[in-house]
């Protein structure tokens, strides 16, 4: 027997599993992510001048830093997305599998 939260979870998924699976919502929605992962990186970068010690950092390195750290980004938020839409497919086709299952065992 399915439980309350599995009946919606199926609902939910039945409904919005083909808007998720999209590149655009995942760069949209996974985005913060992406950022949080990337922000301390970019703003020690950026800010590279309080160390005087320091190796001396060029603008150009600094903007090649920069698109690197942003490309990671991207890459992370993307493959956090997907990861996360493969997870709630595999639950998604479980739960159908064992709602399949006990159909079957009523009839």
């Amino acid at each position: 027997m399915l439980t309350k939260e599995e009946e919606s979870f199926i609902v939910y998924w039945e409904k919005n599993r083909e808007k998720e699976k999209k590149i655009f919502w995942k760069f949209l929605y996974g985005s913060p992510w992406g950022l949080v992962f990337a922000l301390p990186i970019l703003v020690a970068v950026i800010f590279h001048d309080w160390y005087k010690n320091m190796v001396y950092i060029s603008p150009s390195l600094i903007t090649l830093i920069i698109i690197a750290v942003l490309a990671i980004a991207i890459f992370y938020t993307l493959f956090s997305m997907q990861f996360k839409w493969d997870r709630n497919e595999q639950i998604y086709e479980e739960l159908k599998f064992k709602q399949k299952k006990e159909e079957a065992a009523h009839l």
